[in-house]
């Protein structure tokens, strides 16, 4: 089931990103030297005006997506979940919450290999646009754009 979430379940929204990025993004951010930013997450969550789209399995929370304005602003899936369907699910329940967009845009890290053929496997494209990660080691973000065929 994918259902709408709110601000009342950022920190199931906090669990979810967490549990997705360490195991995900240990090899650009490893644990040991840049701790997960918490706090910083947390309010992310908290104060994010967009929709929030929950994804439960079995009753319980294994992904999430927000979006706004033509934007993925954050998709994460829990790895005990990878692999299974949910990501495809949340994926298409994201591009309908978006219907009046022409042109869907997120960010992804240049070496999260991983999101990144999931991305373009479902039609997302570099767009050329890039920018630095706030958090150290300040890796490099891609931007991709999905652009929505014709009527």
């Amino acid at each position: 089931m994918i259902r709408r979430s709110g601000r009342d379940e950022a920190e199931t929204h906090f669990a979810i990103q967490r549990a997705a990025c360490l195991p995900a993004l240990a090899h650009v951010f490893p644990p040991e030297l840049y701790p997960f930013p918490d706090d910083e997450v947390r309010v992310r969550w908290r104060e994010f005006t967009g929709v929030v789209l929950l994804a439960e399995r079995d009753g319980a929370a294994a992904g999430i997506a927000g979006v706004d304005a033509c934007w993925l602003h954050g998709f994460y899936v829990r790895p005990e979940w990878w692999g299974t369907g949910v990501a495809d699910e949340l994926h298409e329940a994201a591009l309908a919450a978006m219907p009046d967009c022409a042109e869907l845009k997120l960010w992804v890290l240049e070496e999260n290999q991983r999101a990144r053929r999931f991305y373009e496997k479902r039609g997302w494209r570099e767009n050329g646009e890039t920018r630095v990660v706030p958090y150290p080691p300040r890796p490099l973000d891609v931007g991709y754009s999905y652009v929505r065929d014709e009527p």
